[in-house]
């Protein structure tokens, strides 16, 4: 027995020796990941997660005119808001303006893509002139579309004239205003997109084409059997991107119409703006904020739910 239990001591020792080694290598290992990830830490700190539960916190309270929380009021804010019939048209302009923006968006910029991966001559400059949207700021989009919009003097209403046609109140009519700053929107995100895809789609191997050439495949059999699927993550994630920020748009609604005519293009984040900064109630517009952060957490959770499934990796 003593014999035995000599062999198998330092065994036990040396092994649990092991352990503790390996056990101070990980958490050495797990604080230099910290230590690398600490500024990282700190500015999402800052500027993400401090902002995101403080407006939690202030949705449950009334506020003052400074922000300053006043009364707990629970969930008041949030059956005060879906009670409310310009909160109802916003979320549903809101919905509708996603619906337009883009499915349009992404059909344009993919046929776009397609045209300028082509080897033509003079090619470039036609790849420039699709992406030169992304260069320019809301602001100066907005105002430009502005005069295009404008009753008397707009190129559009001017050819509508031209044509036989009665103008048209592209901002002040509420049947066309919400179309009108789809149309803004649609002409703003295409460079963007554009550039996107058109590097998605010369990502894609030649030799697949080649392939396809010697079996005698025409184009559009190409299109559909080999662009589409082998383009389908660089889809997925312009699709995903597109919709979220088509839930934020502010500034062209801003600029345009600023949410009328009749609330028609009175679209969520600019309710939230309204509600905070004109008529000074942050705690409702932190309510708001909060829902607007549940419906783009649930759309990209479904889009990465079932979107995800037909995407097809190489």
């Amino acid at each position: 027995m003593s014999i035995s239990n000599a062999v198998v001591q330092p065994t036990e020792l040396n092994q649990l020796d092991f352990d503790q080694i390996k056990k101070k290598q990980r958490t050495k290992g797990f604080l230099k990941g910290i230590l690398f990830l600490f500024p990282s830490i700190v500015l999402f700190s800052i500027f993400l997660f401090y902002p995101l539960l403080r407006t939690i916190y202030l949705s449950f309270f009334l506020t003052d005119a400074k922000g300053v929380t006043t009364v707990f009021v629970g969930f008041d804010n949030f059956i005060n808001m879906f009670n409310s019939p310009i909160f109802l048209q916003s979320i549903q302009s809101t919905f509708l303006f996603v619906l337009y923006t883009v499915p349009v968006t992404i059909l344009i910029s993919l046929f776009l893509a397609v045209i300028a991966n082509e080897k033509l001559k003079g090619i470039g400059f036609f790849r420039t002139i699709y992406s030169s949207t992304m260069g320019i700021s809301v602001a100066a989009a907005s105002v430009f579309w502005l005069y295009l919009f404008h009753p008397t003097i707009g190129m559009l209403n001017v050819i509508l004239r031209s044509l036989g046609f009665e103008n048209i109140g592209w901002l002040t009519d509420p049947t066309w205003a919400l179309i009108a700053v789809s149309l803004t929107t649609i002409w703003m995100n295409i460079g963007f997109t554009f550039l996107i895809l058109l590097g998605g789609l010369q990502s894609i191997d030649s030799y697949l084409y080649e392939s396809a050439d010697i079996d005698g495949a025409g184009y559009f059999y190409k299109l559909r059997r080999i662009t589409i699927p082998m383009l389908s993550p660089t889809l997925f994630f312009v699709v995903t991107v597109t919709i979220i920020n088509a839930f934020q748009t502010f500034g062209q609604i801003d600029i345009l119409t600023q949410g009328g005519p009749q609330n028609t293009t009175n679209l969520i984040v600019y309710s939230i703006y309204r509600e905070a900064f004109v008529n000074y109630q942050f705690g409702s517009a932190s309510a708001q904020a909060v829902v607007l952060f549940i419906i783009i957490l649930l759309m990209t959770f479904l889009q990465f739910k079932f979107g995800e499934r037909k995407v097809h990796y190489q």
